[in-house]
């Protein structure tokens, strides 16, 4: 199974509203809002990759306030 971390720039005051959409998102493991360089990081977990893909690209990515990801997507043994 696909795993990644996806760290996320957001729009200046909206940390909270992201995290709680992307805490409904089916793929999303965990969330937490950060302080540093970027604002949220968030775990995911897919059974394909293309649902990896389809579910960053199309909902995280989509959401209003986030202006940037970085996806770091982890190696399996």
């Amino acid at each position: 199974m696909p795993r990644a971390y996806v760290l996320l720039n957001v729009e200046s005051g909206s940390e909270d509203t992201v995290l709680k959409q992307l805490q409904n998102i089916s793929i999303v493991e965990e969330a937490y809002v950060s302080y540093g360089v970027y604002d949220l990081i968030v775990k995911v977990k897919a059974d394909t990759m293309e649902e990896m893909k389809e579910t960053i690209s199309h909902k995280i990515r989509s959401i209003n306030q986030v202006r940037s990801t970085l996806t770091l997507i982890m190696i399996e043994d």
